[in-house]
């Protein structure tokens, strides 16, 4: 359930099923068979994302509201919880939701999500194409005003309330075309022969990608790619506050830092774009620069680069990778044999290893504030929506978490249980 695919699917609030290795697939027949059933193609299946049963034919299902006793409790737990809880989103549709759900603002907007519609794709891959930066900027400025309109939708639904914006995090060749019709489609947009295409696929390619070039790397040796990013958001922004009188505080996440350098870089640019929207629209308006803690050596170093972050995020899925040497993408064979021979008594994906990924937070958390007292502090990562895990970032000292729209109400009601325990360990009632 801590896969990536499922971890993406559930935020859209769709059901995911991933790495069910005992399905035997029969492309010619065109079913697929476990277990002794064989269920061809055109037949009903209902899958349950969070424990992963696979049940054949339609289950009845209702959709959840936050109604009656439920809406009631809710309630109760808002007055009672210090932690705030926001979402991970990045459309208007889980925006909306998250809203409708009670988080208050967007503690994580992944943008790359916002590139692969068909008509910015192709925008996407020529940039990727381009042999220089003119070429670079050229398709860059075909995707800025989708950006814009992208920001100023989830501006617009926040109302006021926080937008957590991670700028572009994964490496290039997950935007590349791979069967023979894409790269037809793209080499002809992009003007060129289709073994270019296929030679660029090649010379992006990575052995380890989740490890590679990617995050504020892409922004150190691509700078005009979170140049684009900065302006749609600081655009959208001024067209926010103008037109509503709401202020929209953007809160800019620069992921994968691991040196103080690349955000003092990469925060320079920023700046200078913001000043620049600021003149051209005799608008001006605060804003944040920030940075995603994924890394051990981040969070080692977190007293350094908080003197540039105003505010660390914890993203708890690529700081268990990190910290674990792990892949969640691959871990699923044999995380459920570590745990019956008792090596892991949790899935450390599922809820937070507070041992060690617990303990790197807690060091970020202190030597952070050590240099910049009030520094604000999140976790993004799916412990966000862990009952334990947030109880734990409730002790730390956290001032929000984020998780997938459609556990937002879990979190507040954990949050409220993590207040009352703090309150029931120092003495308070």
């Amino acid at each position: 359930m801590t896969s990536h695919a499922a971890v993406v699917a559930r935020g859209m609030g769709t059901p995911c099923v991933a790495g069910a290795g005992d399905i035997r697939v029969d492309m010619a027949a065109r079913t697929f068979k476990v277990a002794g059933t064989v269920v061809k193609e055109g037949d009903v299946i209902t899958l349950d994302g969070g424990t992963g049963e696979c049940f054949l034919g339609a289950v009845p299902t209702i959709q959840p509201e936050l109604t009656g006793d439920f809406a009631t409790l809710m309630e109760w737990v808002d007055t009672i919880r210090t932690l705030k809880v926001r979402a991970n989103a990045e459309t208007p549709t889980d925006a909306a939701t998250a809203r409708q759900f009670g988080a208050e603002g967007i503690g994580l907007c992944r943008t790359e999500h916002m590139f692969f519609a068909p008509e910015r794709i192709i925008a996407v891959r020529e940039m990727i194409l381009a042999s220089d930066e003119k070429g670079r900027r050229a398709a860059l400025a075909k995707l800025l005003p989708f950006q814009r309109q992208d920001f100023t939708d989830l501006f617009l639904i926040m109302q006021g309330l926080p937008v957590t914006i991670r700028l572009l995090d994964p490496p290039l060749h997950e935007f590349l075309p791979h069967t023979d019709a894409e790269i037809e489609e793209v080499a002809k947009a992009a003007g060129v022969d289709a073994a270019v295409v296929k030679a660029r696929n090649v010379a992006l390619y990575e052995s380890n990608p989740m490890l590679g070039h990617r995050g504020c790397r892409l922004g150190i040796t691509y700078p005009e790619i979170y140049e684009m990013q900065a302006r749609a958001i600081f655009e959208a922004a001024v067209f926010v506050s103008r037109d509503t009188g709401r202020t929209v505080t953007p809160e800019i996440m620069i992921p994968l830092v691991s040196a103080k350098k690349e955000l003092d870089l990469l925060k320079a640019s920023i700046d200078k774009i913001a000043n620049a929207v600021f003149t051209e629209s005799a608008y001006q308006l605060k804003y944040m620069v920030g940075t995603m803690i994924e890394l051990p050596r981040a969070a080692l170093l977190a007293h350094e680069i908080a003197e540039t972050a105003e505010f660390f995020s914890f993203g708890t899925n690529d700081l268990t990778q990190t910290t674990f040497g792990m892949s969640r993408d691959d871990s699923g064979p044999f995380i459920g044999v570590y745990r019956e021979k008792g090596i892991y008594e949790h899935d450390p994906f599922a809820q937070l290893d507070q041992q060690g990924v617990g303990e790197l937070v807690k060091i970020a958390s202190e030597r952070g504030r050590s240099t910049r007292p009030g520094l604000k502090l999140g976790i993004c990562g799916e412990h966000g929506g862990d009952p334990s895990s947030i109880a734990f970032c409730q002790k730390v000292g956290l001032d929000y978490v984020s998780c997938s729209p459609y556990r937002v109400p879990i979190a507040r009601l954990a949050a409220a249980q993590a207040a009352l325990g703090d309150a029931s360990g120092s003495g308070m009632h």
